[in-house]
């Protein structure tokens, strides 16, 4: 069974290319720049081609072209064109849209050709902040609106975290622990979402600093074990869905009287679930950050 999305409703190509459905249906209308096809039962709907196309005008007339002057330009020249400016200019939303291409079509291809063709001009550490982050994030509100499956999700996030792993693994046995503080990296249980937390762990092996990943839904129990083998511990999470939001406070005060009972520990806490926290009230030993660079910087 192929399982490709390829049809669209307008909501979906609004949600997908940040282009207001008012406005597809004006230059569908107008400029005659996307041709709806029709169900069975007559229902609207858009193919992947015009997907593609949308995603290419969106981008033309965000480098300056207006709609009038890219509805003369021959379609199949369209392409060339956005490859061309991006090559010039500014290749960050050209690259999120071909990821994003990746994903609906489960390309693997496209994936890696995208990022090889971004190597050329940034590092890794750049893509992920510039390219990675902004796509992750579209990705979270694009399968909270269903214009994705879990299955698209899960493509894209597999491979983005074969690439972390992989630059880890180049630095790692490079750099020298410059510090006597110790990062121990972790996500609370029922916490599956590690790319962030990830990354961080990169960028701290980096700068030279021991960073002990410990990965997904770990008990707090299992966290003081640490304090057998190290001093002046940082313990960094991640709260993305866990712990929710009746239970974080509760969470907090636990780890607090488990894992900070001498002054040499501290707490670093991000994620959205912070939202549901008076961080203005924590102890000093906890301290939240509302980025990945945020608490890089603080390093």
């Amino acid at each position: 069974m192929n399982n490709i999305k390829n049809r669209f409703s307008i909501k979906d190509l609004e949600n997908l290319t940040g282009v207001k459905a008012h406005t597809i249906r004006i230059w569908e209308k107008r400029y005659n720049l996307l041709e709806p096809k029709r169900t069975e039962t007559n229902i609207r709907y858009y193919d992947l081609p015009s997907f593609q196309k949308l995603l290419n005008v969106s981008y033309l007339n965000n480098n300056g072209y207006k709609i009038s002057k890219i509805a003369t330009i021959e379609e199949s020249k369209i392409p060339a064109l956005v490859r061309e400016i991006a090559v010039d200019d500014n290749i960050e939303n050209h690259a999120i849209n071909s990821l994003k291409l990746a994903m609906l079509n489960f390309d693997q291809i496209l994936f890696y050709n995208t990022y090889e063709s971004l190597l050329k001009d940034k590092n890794f550490s750049e893509i992920f902040y510039e390219i990675f982050i902004p796509l992750l994030n579209e990705i979270g509100l694009l399968w909270q609106t269903d214009t994705i499956t879990p299955a698209h999700e899960h493509f894209i996030t597999t491979l983005i975290r074969q690439k972390i792993l992989v630059n880890t693994e180049l630095i790692q046995a490079k750099k020298i622990n410059k510090s006597n503080k110790t990062f121990v990296l972790y996500l609370p249980e029922n916490e599956i979402h590690e790319l962030g937390l990830m990354f961080i762990n990169h960028q701290l092996i980096y700068r030279g600093y021991q960073s002990i990943f410990l990965g997904q839904s770990v008990p707090l129990k299992s966290l003081a074990d640490l304090h057998n083998y190290y001093d002046n511990i940082i313990f960094v999470s991640y709260f993305t869905i866990n712990p929710d939001k009746n239970s974080i406070k509760n969470y907090i005060k636990e780890f607090e009287n488990t894992l900070l009972k001498d002054d040499t520990s501290e707490f670093w806490i991000l994620g959205k679930m912070l939202s549901s926290l008076n961080t203005d009230k924590l102890p000093e030993q906890i301290k939240t950050y509302n980025s990945i660079q945020s608490l890089i910087d603080k390093v």
